[in-house]
């Protein structure tokens, strides 16, 4: 399975936001646990239903997007 293909998105679940595997769990849910230091083994503890594989999807999806390019005029 791809990593782009663990996340979804759709409007009738959690305001058409990224999670993971059609789970109400949000991306974001993911995503500030690493930014507040905690380790992988440990959000996965927290988090029983997630895989090793989500938590890497969740990484990229936050590469990629911060990669995306946004045009700025002043």
């Amino acid at each position: 399975m791809a990593l782009s293909s663990r996340l979804t998105s759709r409007a009738d679940q959690c305001g058409g936001r990224p999670c993971v595997r059609g789970m109400r769990i949000l991306v974001s849910d993911v995503l500030d646990p690493f930014a507040a230091g905690i380790t992988p083994d440990d959000i996965l503890a927290e988090m029983p239903d997630l895989e090793p594989d989500d938590l890497r999807a969740c990484l990229s999806y936050a590469a990629r997007r911060a990669c995306h390019t946004v045009l700025v005029t002043a």
